[in-house]
């Protein structure tokens, strides 16, 4: 301001602005002294500054004023404009003065302002509580001042982490903002449930909340009653206090007494700061209101003039604390109530009493008079101002409270404190919050409930909970389905997993009544119908988003009110019967009861819904379903809008399946179908602090008052920010709380831990990140805790899923409690430790299992958090150290999830967690019975990769040995090659089979690590079994090892066998050779030629003569029976004398193995004692005696098979090999070995290896002497005599040879050589085909399981029988018929050729070409050379040698023909003519082969006659470790060799494993996994250990998984039982009714649930809707 004096007429004098507002502005000043008696007006010209400049357009005419009155109000101006304001003294003479004058900028209207500080986009598009909860990246940054733009966004991420330093926050700019402006725009910006949730957590933080939030645009305030609403507040009034009782209410509902303090003109005392100081006590001292001592407290309000703030004081009945006795209710009205008349006058009529802050009254003063309330009006003054004027005061008001010098702030505050003492003893004026809706809307002041949407909320709410009367009795009336029925059907499908009151009935039977119980109850529940409160209720669900918000938050406002009205005289109901009739112990039981049940919320609702869902799905009725059938999406929804989901009902304490399956399918369809989450869980002691640390560090909305802890479990939704969810991998984080540990509720369910195990394990198996929080002050809770931890992780470890653990130890004041506890942290672990090795020990784990073994952990990572509240409740803020530790914690929570390295969970796959879990708690002994298919979907996995690479290396093994084969056939084919050189062939490939096999090995080996290194989803599930695979790959490489060396020995020993024979064969050729030729030139000379039968003749009588000269030392015969016979003794060696007596009467063996082996009733057949032999049953005898027969059968079958491979491994040029015996007696105890908890017995185990090798040296002698007979020389030679006697006849009459040369050498050499590479070659290609193109049925065991089952459904009762009594031979027959199927397909290149045709062809073409590559290559390397006479082609026999060695590393060419025989000199062809005629002949070979192929449609006979058969390869992949079930004969499908336990996906009824119920006769239902799972083992006829000892583990029962066999069971009981000897089984009512479908979908689903679970449930939507999901159309 500038001021300019003149000495004729005087100016004006300080002039001000009274008002600022964005349109307007008011401004005063004073008459020039010495002017009063002059007859002046002013001249006032108000002109906008453009760009800085001082560039005036007047747009005020000079106005006369009254001379009373200086000041003046401008409107009509710009918002956010600067102005210039002059007023000037003009006297009637029209002299004026120098104007004074001043600079005002009128203030930003709010759309500016909220562009100015990033709230612009909110203006009008309000924030909401789920955009402000939503996770992002910002905590983790540095902390930092924030800008202008996000110092709002920033205050409000504060507020929410109640962080009593919120308001300090300021920007780093220059321009400073009051942080009543920053609360005043975001209120403006945010929706009523945000707003109500800002009010909550300022009233923790002592923060004063608006009560009238103004709008500078339209100054207009509301009253802000709805966001009052969620507030509640526990005191204790000092007229209480000998009842020791407390009161807790909402405090809009609560009638308080209301004192109001305002500011009228200049104030030199603060008034918001003695309004602090009024509040607290000496102890605390809190700024309850902002004052202009506060960081930017002193900056200049823009938006918050006319802001009423309201804060309340609550005693806690201690008189040295509390500053009043009795509750009291503070405002404050931020500005000048002249400027604010319509606040003012609000304030007046609510309050008991009002306290103006006052300097100066002058002609200010009439506002007071228009209230008429002197007597409850209080003036507060500073006597020492200048202005200051008691006669004044006094007109005015009834009581001035004056400072002067001798009163400091500490009296002041004592003086104010007084008054209001006084007031309050003077019975005065209350009121409710919510009662002042009625003076506001008499002022003209809207109330923020006033809008349609939520007052149309209340309405339906209000129709509800104004008939709640009685808590218990209405629940019964209006909440019938979760009451005693579902309580009912929960302890039923408990009752169907544990059996524990079977009794003496059939365990199926007793299952299918269960059943039927469980169908009545669901009856009884539809025939109750919907009670009027569920219709209207429903009906509000049915609304609009927005509306169903608003629905559901009055319904909460209302119940909870309902609740503690009603648990308060409960509560004082229970005291004095228990202080004046403790005796009467079932009255106050039955009030204890009714306390229990005395709580309704929301939840209680919901809770009703998903039971109505849940009985009428389950009902027949498709119309009745129809009503129902959005609700599940509907509660999605409220999941995405940031509602709980109560996920188990934590009265019942049970988990309603089909309501949460539904309505989780539903929440993966609203997000795209592809969002991802993390969960994140906390565990603790009941009334521990849990749900408020979620609650503070998310925002989530659990109950925590201690009078509703959370029961059960429930679980929120939280967003992840879009641009931080590539970071942390997931769209969401779902948060779940759960009732404490060691409540009440859980001892009054099971008076154990059980109850608590299963909550904790179940949460820890659904979380990423579990909290386990630790109140300090409870060791003896903290063991507790500890304990029931471990067990849960281990349960997990066991199962595979390594989930993360936080622990939290609350109320840990020491600001050095994470240093000092180094040694508490080290004794924690200590603890841990000693508490898992106790778990591990109750699990079955074992004994020296540590907590660092099941999950990584470590000491430091502990975080210690202060207590909640900064003093003593209830006017305690929280404590600051809270809000920084759970900030620094959440950082930390958001750091590891982050760095997890398993991938998040879908929603299926989060869903089907809850299923498997559940299923499994229900269960004593949870690892016995865990199944889950995302586990088995992982290991699926796992296994068709590590199949896919144990046939990578098994095919690259199996070439390279083919290759090193036809090496050892084709030596000495060069004429260099000595015999003696065979042993280095051999010691060479050995090492190149090593070097081949360790580095092939490795690569697989490095799969199996890089797999689980890889980005692979839910790898970590199957974490435990990569020490099994890795097993099973060094065991495949082993057997490959062991194999291919001794291939290689028997192709060296065979090839040393006929190196020699082939030596002198090739020596009678050549002998026979140069007779021939001797021959021609005999009689070619001879003038009497002679005819051609003179002439064969003549050949004949040379051909005998050659003959009876030549020697023909032949290979030796061999006593094959004698040599397994040592081999057999030295394998039995060691035995004793009883089986060295054994083996002396087997001789011969030949003779041994003729009849069919069969297991005798004799004692030496099982090692058992006399004592357990003589208390075995008949039946228990048989039992035994039956499955080592069984055993026996398989293992012989193996071996017929294994002897017939290597009898035809080679056709007819392979003899036998002294490995084959040793190969076959390592097969015969690989798999007694599986059977050893039989104890069979040394002499048994002789008599079956002596059957079977009986067997095998009848068959391997037989395959000697088919060798030693093809293989003698003169039978070879004999053979060709033919070719010899065309080669005499040719030469003789000098016909061109080389046609018939050549078609010799290609069907005679190559044509079998073609045969056999195509023969060996078909093998792993079938073989490769059938695992490619039927993976569905050969990928991995289980597939082949599902397969073969699958199947089973369309078979006869023969086929069915063969399944169940002769497994080994059905599985073998079935990969056969399956393998033959696939193989007459139409071949995908040639539809008019079967496969396995093309296949011979497309070999036949490939060997066909590189025959032809090598005619011409060879012919490049030998040119023509003509012979003497010119005639022949001296370069002939070396192109052969050359052609065979081109050829020699694909084909073994027999070289024991003619065909390899050329006429060097007698012959009359070249080299060219010869290749040329070759040609030809090949291609007269490959046609000819390739008709033969086409024609011959047997595929069972090619695949007989293959070397290396595929069926047989793949029974060996799929077959297994061939155990089976003790009990129902179901096979083991574990994956791999080196398993220790056996299991199966699927069991059967025992009657199909030949059992039969004691004392009937029949047929045996119970199913063996149920009864092993069950209480019932006591029951089963073979003992629980021995299926132990049997290493069998039995999965929880799945009744839809048993529905396949059920079903067959009904089919086949009377055939079956009547084969067995035994009657036909009792079935359960239910099983027949059971059809082909179901049958098949419980199978589908039992393998393939995860899957499929989804699609089933779409189908089900669809159905009822009509309409099929387009992915499955």
């Amino acid at each position: 301001m500038s001021t300019t004096f003149t000495t004729k007429v005087q100016a004006p004098g300080d002039l001000k602005v009274d008002q600022l507002k964005p349109t307007s502005f008011t401004i005063s000043w004073s008459k020039a002294h010495g002017m009063e008696k002059t007859p002046h007006h002013f001249l006032i010209r108000v002109a906008r500054s453009l760009e800085g400049s001082k560039i005036q357009t007047q747009i005020t005419e000079p106005q006369e004023e009254y001379l009373e009155y200086c000041h003046r109000k401008c409107s009509d101006l710009q918002a956010g404009t600067e102005y210039t304001v002059s007023v000037s003294t003009m006297l009637t003479n029209g002299e004026q003065s120098e104007p004074v004058s001043t600079t005002i900028c009128t203030k930003l209207s709010l759309e500016l302002y909220m562009q100015k500080v990033g709230l612009k986009q909110y203006f009008t598009q309000k924030l909401s509580l789920n955009t402000t909860l939503a996770v992002d990246g910002q905590m983790l940054e540095d902390n930092h001042a924030p800008t202008l733009q996000s110092l709002p966004l920033c205050f409000l991420k504060e507020l929410m982490r109640v962080n009593v330093s919120a308001r300090d926050v300021q920007s780093d700019d220059e321009d400073l903002i009051n942080p009543l402006d920053i609360i005043t725009a975001l209120f403006l910006c945010s929706d009523g449930f945000l707003q109500q949730v800002m009010v909550q957590k300022m009233s923790m933080c002592q923060f004063a909340v608006p009560l009238l939030l103004p709008n500078c645009d339209t100054e207009q305030s509301t009253l802000m009653l709805w966001a009052l609403r969620d507030i509640v507040k526990k005191y204790r009034s000092h007229s209480m206090k000998d009842q020791k009782g407390y009161v807790e209410n909402s405090i809009v509902l609560t009638e308080l007494p209301m004192v109001s303090f305002v500011r009228l003109g200049n104030s030199t005392l603060s008034k918001s700061q003695l309004l602090n100081d009024v509040l607290s006590c000496s102890q605390q001292n809190y700024n309850t209101f902002v004052h202009s001592n506060m960081p930017a407290g002193n900056i200049p309000r823009t938006i918050s003039d006319g802001l009423v703030e309201i804060s309340w004081y609550l005693p806690s009945g201690n008189p040295n604390i509390d500053v009043f006795t009795e509750p009291v209710a503070v405002a404050n009205l931020r500005g000048d109530i002249q400027d604010f008349q319509t606040q003012f006058s609000f304030l007046c009529e609510t309050s008991a009493a009002v306290f103006v802050f006052c300097d100066d009254l002058g002609s200010d003063s009439s506002i007071l008079n228009l209230q008429k309330m002197k007597d409850r009006l209080f003036i507060v003054c500073n006597s020492e101002a200048k202005s200051y004027d008691a006669a004044t005061f006094v007109k005015h008001s009834g009581g001035i409270i004056r400072k002067d010098r001798q009163i400091n702030n500490a009296q002041l505050v004592k003086k104010l404190r007084s008054t209001v003492t006084d007031i309050m003893k003077a019975n005065p004026h209350k009121t409710k919050v919510e009662e002042m809706r009625v003076v506001a809307h008499e002022l003209g002041i809207p109330v923020d409930e006033d809008y349609d949407i939520c007052l149309k909320a209340k309405k339906s709410a209000d129709k509800i909970t104004d008939k709640i009367f009685c808590i218990t009795s209405y629940k019964d009336s209006q909440l019938p389905l979760q009451g005693e029925t579902w309580k009912s059907l929960t302890a039923l499908e408990k009752e169907e997993v544990k059996l524990k009151k079977a009794g003496d009935k059939d365990i199926e039977i007793y299952k299918s009544e269960l059943k039927q119980e469980k169908y009545e109850l669901r009856k009884k529940q539809l025939s109750l119908g919907i009670s009027d409160s569920m219709k209207h209720f429903v009906e509000g669900l049915r609304t609009s988003k927005e509306e169903r918000s608003y629905f559901l938050k009055w319904m909460k406002l209302n119940l909870d009110n309902l609740s503690r009205t009603h648990l308060s005289a409960l509560r004082e109901k229970y005291k004095e019967l228990c202080q004046s009739t403790p005796d009467k112990k079932d009255l106050i039981a039955d009030l204890d009861k009714q306390i229990s049940n005395s709580s309704l919320g929301t939840e209680h609702f919901l809770r009703e819904v998903g039971q109505m869902y849940e009985a009428t799905m389950s009902s027949e009725s498709s119309e009745t379903q129809q009503q129902f059938q959005e609700l599940p999406r509907i509660c999605a929804q409220l999941m995405l809008d940031g509602f709980p989901l109560e996920l188990m009902d934590g009265d019942a304490s049970n988990i309603p399946m089909m309501w949460i399956s539904d309505v989780l399918q539903e929440l993966h369809s609203l997000t795209m179908s592809n969002s991802k989450i993390r969960v994140v869980s906390v565990l603790g002691v009941q009334s521990s602090g849990k749900s408020t640390l979620l609650n503070t560090m998310f925002g989530v909305q659990f109950a925590v008052s201690s009078g509703r802890c959370t029961r059960g479990a429930f679980m929120q939704l939280i967003k992840v920010e879009e641009g931080f969810r590539d970071e942390l991998k997931c769209d969401f984080i779902m948060v779940i709380d759960t009732e404490g540990l060691k409540g009440l509720q859980s001892t009054h369910l099971t008076g154990n831990y059980q109850h608590d195990n299963e909550l904790a394990t179940l949460l820890v198996g659904l979380s990423d990140i579990s909290i386990v929080n630790i109140a300090m002050e409870n060791t003896t809770d903290m063991k507790d805790t500890m304990q029931i931890v471990a067990h849960a992780f281990l349960r997990m470890k066991e199962v595979g899923k390594k989930p993360s653990c936080q622990f939290v130890h609350q109320n840990v004041a020491d600001i050095s409690a994470h240093d000092k506890n180094l040694r508490d942290r080290n004794c924690f672990l200590e603890q841990l430790n000693e508490m898992t090795a106790v778990a591990s020990r109750l699990e079955n784990a074992g004994d020296d299992t540590k907590f660092t073994d099941i999950i990584d952990y470590k000491p430091e990572d502990n975080c210690y958090i202060p207590g909640l509240w900064h003093g003593s409740p209830p006017m305690a803020p929280v404590d600051k150290g809270y809000s920084e530790a759970v900030a620094n914690f959440k950082r930390l929570l958001i750091y590891s999830l982050k760095e997890e390295t398993t991938s998040a969970q879908t929603i299926p796959e989060f869903l089907e967690w809850i299923r498997s879990l559940w299923e499994s708690v229900k269960y004593e002994n949870f690892i016995f019975s865990f199944r889950n298919s995302i586990v088995a979907e992982a290991y699926g996995k796992l296994c068709v990769e590590f199949n896919r690479w144990d046939w990578a290396f098994q095919k690259h093994m199996h070439s390279w040995l083919m290759k090193a084969e036809r090496r050892i056939a084709n030596y000495g084919i060069m004429m260099s090659q000595q015999e003696s050189g065979l042993e280095d062939l051999l010691s060479s490939l050995k090492t190149e089979a090593s070097k081949v096999l360790q580095r092939e090995g490795k690569t697989f080996l490095d799969n199996v690590t890089s797999y689980y290194k890889g980005g692979e989803r839910n790898v970590c599930l199957v974490e435990k079994y990569k020490e099994e695979f890795s097993i099973n790959a060094e065991i495949c490489m082993r057997e490959t090892d062991r194999v291919v060396k001794n291939k290689l020995e028997a192709a060296v020993d065979l090839r040393k066998c006929t190196y020699q024979l082939g030596n002198i064969k090739k020596n009678n050729r050549d002998t026979l050779d140069k007779k021939v030729s001797d021959l021609v030139k005999e009689f070619s000379v001879d003038e009497n030629p002679m005819n051609d039968e003179q002439l064969g003749k003549e050949f004949d009588n040379m051909w005998d003569k050659t003959i009876d000269k030549l020697q023909f030392k032949g290979l030796k015969h061999q006593n094959i029976s004698e040599d397994i016979y040592i081999q057999l003794s030295t394998n039995l060696g060691r035995e004793g004398r009883a089986v060295m007596d054994m083996l002396g009467n087997a001789k011969p063996l030949e003779k041994c193995g003729l009849e069919e082996f069969q297991v005798k009733n004799e004692r030496r057949v099982v090692k058992f004692l006399k004592k357990k032999l003589r208390k075995e049953s008949y039946e228990s005898k048989k039992k035994k005696k039956d499955e080592i027969q069984e055993i026996s059968d398989s293992i012989i079958k193996q071996s017929e098979r294994f002897v017939v491979n290597k009898v035809k491994e080679k056709t007819t040029t392979t003899d036998y090999h002294h490995t084959y015996i040793q190969e076959l007696l390592e097969l015969i105890e690989r798999n007694l070995q599986r059977d050893k908890e039989l104890h069979i017995s040394a002499e048994f185990v002789a008599s079956l290896k002596i059957h079977i090798c009986g067997n095998a040296a009848r068959e391997f002698q037989k395959m000697h002497a088919a060798f030693i007979r093809d293989s003698d020389p003169r039978q070879s030679l004999e053979k060709l005599k033919p070719q010899f006697f065309s080669d005499f006849m040719d030469l003789f009459y000098k016909r061109d040879q080389c046609k018939r040369k050549a078609d010799e050498l290609t069907k005679l050499c190559l044509e079998p050589a073609v045969k056999d590479y195509i023969t060996k070659s078909l093998g792993p290609e079938i073989l490769d085909e059938m695992l490619s193109n039927c993976g569905d049925v050969f990928c991995t065991r289980s597939s082949f399981q599902f397969s073969m089952l699958k199947n089973l459904l369309s078979k006869d009762f023969p086929t069915f029988l063969r399944y169940t009594d002769y497994y080994e031979g059905f599985v073998f027959e079935f990969i056969l018929n399956n393998t033959v199927e696939y193989l007459r397909k139409s071949s995908r290149g040639d539809k008019c050729i079967s496969i396995i045709t093309n296949m011979e062809v497309q070999h036949l073409k490939t060997i066909s070409r590189q025959i032809k590559k090598a005619v011409e290559k060879s012919l490049q390397t030998v040119p023509d050379r003509p012979d003497e006479d010119g005639e022949g082609d001296q370069n002939l026999n070396q192109f052969t040698q050359d052609l065979c060695s081109e050829l020699s590393s694909v084909l073994v060419i027999p070289n024991d023909t003619t065909g390899m025989t050329s006429k060097t000199k007698e012959g009359n062809f070249k080299t060219i003519e010869f290749s040329d005629m070759l040609l030809s002949s090949v291609e007269e070979m490959e046609s000819r082969l390739s008709d033969a192929f086409h024609k011959d449609h047997d595929v069972l006979k090619k695949l007989a006659s293959l070397p290396d058969p595929p069926q047989e390869k793949l029974f060996n992949r799929v077959f297994g470790c061939g155990r089976r079930c003790p009990t129902c004969k179901a096979p083991c499908d574990v994956e791999g060799e080196s398993h220790i336990k056996h299991s199966a996906l699927i069991h059967r009824p025992k009657g199909l494993g030949w059992y039969k119920l004691k004392g009937t006769g029949k047929l045996d239902t119970a199913i063996c996994s149920e009864s092993f799972c069950s209480k019932c083992k006591s029951e089963l006829n073979v003992s629980f250990n021995h299926v132990k000892k049997c290493r069998w583990t039995f999965q929880s029962g799945n009744s839809q998984a048993t529905d396949y066999w059920k079903f067959l069971f009904v089919k086949y009981n009377v055939e079956y039982a009547e084969l067995h000897h035994a009657l036909p089984a009792s079935l359960p009512g239910d099983w027949s009714s059971i059809t082909c479908e179901q049958a098949l979908k419980s199978l589908t689903e039992t393998f393939w649930g995860n899957i499929l679970g989804s699609t089933s449930y779409m189908l089900g939507k669809a159905a009822l809707s009509g309409v099929a999901p387009p992915e499955l159309m």
